[in-house]
C-alpha cells in the first residue's frame, strides 16, 4: 500500500511540475525549490531534522536516514526538485558548446567572457537557434 502511496504521489508530483513549468523544457529555480521544499518537507524537517543546521547536505542526509518514515509528498518533491536542479546544472554546463556556432555567428567583436557573450545572446533573439536558446532557458540565464 505504501508503495503504491509513493507512486502515485510521485505521478500527481511530475504532473504538477509540468504544468507549473518544470517539466523538460524549463529548470526550476533555487528559490523556487527551496519554497518548494519547505512547503512540502518543512513538517518533515520539524519532525526528524530538528536543530540541524542547513547546508552541506545536512537536511538531505537527514531526511534519507529517515527515508521509511518521511511523508510520501515530501519524498516525491525531493525526487522531482533534485532532477530539475540537475537538469539546470547540465544545462549551464553545455551553454558555450550548444551556443558555440550563435555565438560565433551573433556575437563578432563582443569582448570575450561568458557574461558579455550571454548578454550577446539574450539580446539577439532573432537570430539564436532553438537549441541554444532552450539551453539558455534551461540554464536559467532567461
Amino acid at each position: 500500500m505504501a508503495n503504491r502511496l509513493s507512486v502515485f504521489s510521485g505521478t500527481v508530483l511530475i504532473a504538477v511540475l509540468v504544468q507549473t513549468g518544470v517539466g523538460q523544457t524549463q529548470t526550476i529555480s533555487y528559490a523556487d525549490a527551496a519554497t518548494l521544499l519547505a512547503k512540502e518537507c518543512g513538517a518533515d524537517v520539524k519532525k526528524f531534522c530538528k536543530g540541524l543546521n542547513l547546508g552541506n547536505g545536512r537536511i538531505q542526509n537527514c531526511l534519507a536516514q529517515h527515508q521509511a518514515k518521511v511523508s510520501p509528498a515530501c519524498t516525491s518533491t525531493m525526487v522531482g526538485v533534485t532532477a530539475s536542479i540537475q537538469q539546470r546544472l547540465a544545462a549551464q554546463a553545455s551553454v558555450d558548446k550548444i551556443c558555440a556556432r550563435d555565438a560565433a555567428r551573433a556575437c563578432r567583436g563582443v569582448v570575450p567572457g561568458k557574461a558579455h557573450i550571454l548578454g550577446c545572446l539574450l539580446k539577439a533573439t532573432r537570430i539564436v537557434g532553438a537549441k541554444c536558446s532552450q539551453a539558455i532557458t534551461d540554464a536559467g540565464w532567461r
